[in-house]
């Protein structure tokens, strides 16, 4: 008898959402295109970070742009490398969109919620109370500690103490820099794996950068992916700026569409750093206090 895999993967293939991205801006592109072009980030924020689990630990998010634009992002270290895409499966089972590529255990990291569940909830839309991986397509930013014995190895990031805000407009760069699609930051990464990992996003938006056989299991291996956070609170859509309860990912991208277009419009036109980070007194407030609470080991998401 065959086994009924081979039957139900094509069907499951075929039911799932079509879902699309849009081009990239000439201004976006600009910076996609110098960024591989750089051998590392000259002004990291952190870093000791894995994009893939037997790669080298040198990840990190950059501030090289937090001034001029207002902007963080991933890479890696070398000319090319920026970061992967695996997928993130936590939050809402069995909602909108649930065709099976992301179901209890299909991720060996499953969550039964995200990071920002409270403040998803906190909206009060009716029949929402957290993220869907499925129709939300959010971005896993920012890298948490929980456990004890992981407080002095553990690489660590708060996107907070550089005025990203939680369930704010992101914006990522994919299929090898034709593709744009706008998310949100909805969860972290934390440390119930074996090492502190970042490049990761829901399967929504994994579907839009690499199609309808992205899964739980099987994500964008390329590390040519650029994920961006916008700095501030008009990053943020709010209850009202987004569709939170959307029955598709197309649905909920393009009402956050219109933000990620103006937050992108903050990217210059030849997309270059302007060499120097300036950073505001508020800021520099933020900066020391993720620094200390850091150093004494009180990190908490």
């Amino acid at each position: 008898m065959l086994p009924l895999t081979r039957f139900l993967i094509p069907t499951i293939i075929l039911l799932a959402p079509l879902v699309s991205a849009r081009d990239v801006p000439p201004n976006l592109q600009n910076l996609y295109n110098k960024l591989l072009k750089q051998k590392s980030c000259k002004h990291p924020l952190a870093s000791g970070f894995y994009s893939t689990e037997d790669g080298p630990d040198t990840s990190s998010y950059c501030g090289d742009h937090l001034s001029d634009f207002q902007i963080l992002y991933l890479r890696g270290r070398g000319r090319g490398r920026l970061a992967n895409m695996d997928v993130d499966c936590d939050g809402v089972q069995g909602g909108a969109g649930d065709d099976g590529r992301c179901s209890i255990g299909a991720s060996p990291d499953y969550q039964g919620t995200t990071a920002f569940q409270d403040m998803v909830a906190a909206y009060n839309v009716s029949g929402v109370n957290d993220l869907n991986t499925y129709v939300h397509p959010y971005v896993v930013f920012g890298n948490e500690v929980e456990s004890d014995k992981h407080l002095k190895e553990w690489s660590v990031f708060d996107p907070r103490a550089y005025l990203v805000e939680p369930l704010s407009v992101m914006a990522v760069v994919c299929g090898g820099g034709s593709k744009l699609v706008y998310g949100v930051w909805g969860d972290t990464n934390g440390d119930d794996g074996d090492k502190s990992m970042v490049g990761e996003a829901s399967l929504a938006l994994a579907t839009a950068c690499g199609g309808v056989e992205m899964s739980g299991s099987n994500g964008v291996d390329e590390e040519d992916v650029l994920y961006v956070a916008f700095t501030g609170s008009e990053a943020v859509p709010g209850k009202m700026g987004a569709k939170w309860d959307a029955g598709s990912f197309e649905e909920f991208e393009k009402s956050i569409e219109g933000l990620g277009d103006q937050l992108v419009q903050r990217i210059a036109a030849d997309g270059k750093a302007s060499g120097t980070v300036r950073v505001s007194w508020g800021l520099m407030v933020w900066m020391f206090v993720a620094l200390v609470g850091g150093h004494l080991g009180v990190y908490r998401i």
